[in-house]
């Protein structure tokens, strides 16, 4: 029987790279491996350079992509006014003090002003800021800020849990700590509202 191809199994693979930024990063992979006392000729390492320079460029794609222009592509009129709550956003980013990973989720949610947004586009938001070299605190503070410069809601409220690798791995080495964070502004800085939140992005309601 012949094998059904890929992207009729439901899986395609579609790599965009900048080829003179693909060749540049695997020049200076090639010198790192080298100063680390590697051979990068031996068989296990003769393609690595290559493959962790597409690996760089998909991990930090995120500043390629305008989180505001994104949110606006779906903007539509809508007389709305309770919480849009989108939870548990998986994040995949880079600390930027080590390029170490940080892994976590996001919780956002806003109050509608007379616009909403497609739904899709608030993870696409997270995601444009997480694949960036980052800090937590400021990846819960950009998050925020786009959402309300696009869409000038009441308020948006932004928590981040997050588990950092480099914590884990070096340095003090604990490896069960989570670090949680969290934005606010108009509605949701009060007591009330921010406590409706909380308790809804801690619910299991599925």
């Amino acid at each position: 029987m012949k094998e059904a191809p890929k992207a009729l199994l439901g899986y395609e693979k579609i790599e965009k790279f900048a080829p003179k930024k693909l060749a540049q990063l695997e020049k200076h992979y090639r010198a790192i491996l080298e100063l680390i006392g590697e051979n990068p000729e031996r068989e296990g390492l003769q393609d690595t350079p290559r493959r962790v320079a597409k690996s760089i460029q998909f991990l930090t794609q995120g500043y390629d992509h305008d989180p505001r222009e994104i949110l606006l592509s779906a903007k539509f009129k809508e007389d709305y006014r309770e919480m849009v709550i989108v939870k548990d956003i998986e994040i995949f980013s880079l600390c930027e003090h080590h390029m170490i990973p940080f892994i976590g989720k996001a919780h956002v949610g806003y109050i509608p002003n007379g616009y909403i947004t497609g739904l899709s586009k608030i993870a696409r938001v997270v995601e444009a800021y997480s694949r960036r070299l980052q800090v937590q605190e400021r990846l819960t503070t950009q998050i925020k800020e786009a959402i309300q410069e696009a869409l000038n809601p009441l308020g948006v409220a932004v928590v981040i849990e997050a588990r950092h690798l480099c914590m884990s791995m070096r340095g003090v080495q604990k490896q069960s700590s989570v670090t949680t964070t969290s934005d606010f502004t108009g509605a949701f800085q009060k007591a009330e509202t921010r406590s409706e939140f909380i308790s809804l992005i801690g619910s299991k309601l599925h």
